[in-house]
């Protein structure tokens, strides 16, 4: 799209024909086109109109912005979100909310860039950090390998769980295609897994749950290997013993993320209530 539009403008920079398009000037067979990525099939119709009125994109209602400084950028991620696109045309994603945030906010949505820092599930909700600068970027990479940054999570999981701590090496392939647990001597990366059991309801407990170190699907494949999968875990769920209790979606929230500013040193501290869907499963099973 952005390459078409740039041989019909020649005068234009690649920075400015995206802005037209990302501001609703542009149609393509008579429909506004908002994504310059889009990848045409050749002979369709485009228009630009530089008095078109930019369109308002409202954030998903459990989306926003949490903290932002001129390094930083901290959100609540709503579930069902991808941390970054997978895929070159993916969109949707929790950049594409930030960037839709600042046009509603009349600020320029693409000037700055958006480093990715650590991620969440597309099905977890809750505290996501990206840095605005290398900077930044560098230091919260330190801080993430080394496990310096507190999070902690809301966790709805299947049957009586029982406070302890967890640890194990964590594998890609446990020898049955899925993520989990090995023996193998030398093999895996260390995970540590905090649970706290804070609520007993009739078929599920409610746990908090703190991250001593941040390997993927960690807090999903500690609690399902002990028998206890998360409420609407589809993934691990082998080793359930009896069937897993239903949920339109997966049942943990980054409730608590807190770490010292990469640049200025001070502490920060984020904390995020559970979503409404989050609270309606729980009061479900409150009522078992």
């Amino acid at each position: 799209m952005a390459a078409a539009l740039r041989g019909q403008l020649p005068g234009k920079t690649w920075r400015e024909v995206r802005r037209l398009c990302e501001r609703g000037k542009v149609t393509v067979a008579g429909a506004v086109e908002l994504d310059p990525a889009r990848r045409l099939d050749g002979g369709e119709a485009i228009e630009v109109r530089a008095d078109a009125p930019t369109p308002e994109r409202p954030g998903p209602e459990d989306f926003r912005l949490v903290f932002e400084d001129g390094h930083l950028v901290i959100i609540e991620k709503p579930q069902g979100v991808t941390s970054v696109p997978y895929e070159r045309k993916e969109s949707g994603t929790a950049l594409d909310l930030i960037r839709d945030a600042w046009r509603r906010q009349k600020r320029p949505a693409t000037a700055t860039p958006l480093y990715t820092v650590h991620r969440l599930d597309k099905d977890t909700s809750g505290l996501l950090c990206f840095a605005k600068t290398r900077l930044a970027e560098r230091g919260l990479h330190r801080i993430f390998q080394q496990h310096l940054a507190e999070r902690e999570y809301l966790a709805l999981a299947n049957g009586t769980v029982e406070s302890g701590r967890i640890e194990s090496q964590l594998v890609a392939d446990r020898g049955d295609g899925l993520r989990g647990s090995t023996r193998r001597r030398g093999e895996g990366q260390r995970a540590v897994t905090h649970v706290e059991a804070i609520e007993r309801l009739p078929a599920a407990t409610l746990c908090r749950v703190r991250l001593e170190t941040g390997r993927t699907h960690q807090i999903r494949i500690h609690l399902a290997e002990r028998g206890h999968p998360l409420v609407g875990e589809t993934v691990y769920i082998r080793d359930l013993v009896r069937p897993p209790l239903p949920a339109g979606r997966l049942m943990l929230h980054a409730a608590t993320l807190g770490f010292e500013h990469p640049v200025t040193r001070h502490p920060l501290t984020f904390r995020a209530d559970p979503p409404k869907d989050f609270l309606e499963v729980l009061e479900r099973l409150r009522g078992g």
